[in-house]
């Protein structure tokens, strides 16, 4: 498995819980049914859902910049 279908997995599987904990949606699949692909959700739910997802995004790019300064660049200085 390569390292973007990695990555777009665990994307998949964190919206996915984010869906379940603050909007209760068991599913991001399209199902083809109004039953099952479209819900009611209370703006609090959609607000914490927003949050979430922004606080991951928040941590991704922490972590992604913890990352860069720990590698060792080509260039040492003398």
């Amino acid at each position: 498995m390569t390292h973007t279908a990695k990555t777009a997995r665990q994307l998949d599987q964190l919206l996915a819980q984010i869906a379940l904990d603050h909007l209760f949606i068991e599913t991001l699949e399209t199902r083809n049914s109004d039953r099952l692909d479209f819900h009611d959700v209370s703006v609090w739910a959609v607000q914490s859902a927003l949050m979430a997802a922004y606080q991951a995004g928040l941590a991704a790019g922490q972590n992604a910049t913890s990352k860069a300064t720990d590698q060792p660049t080509s260039q040492q200085a003398t």
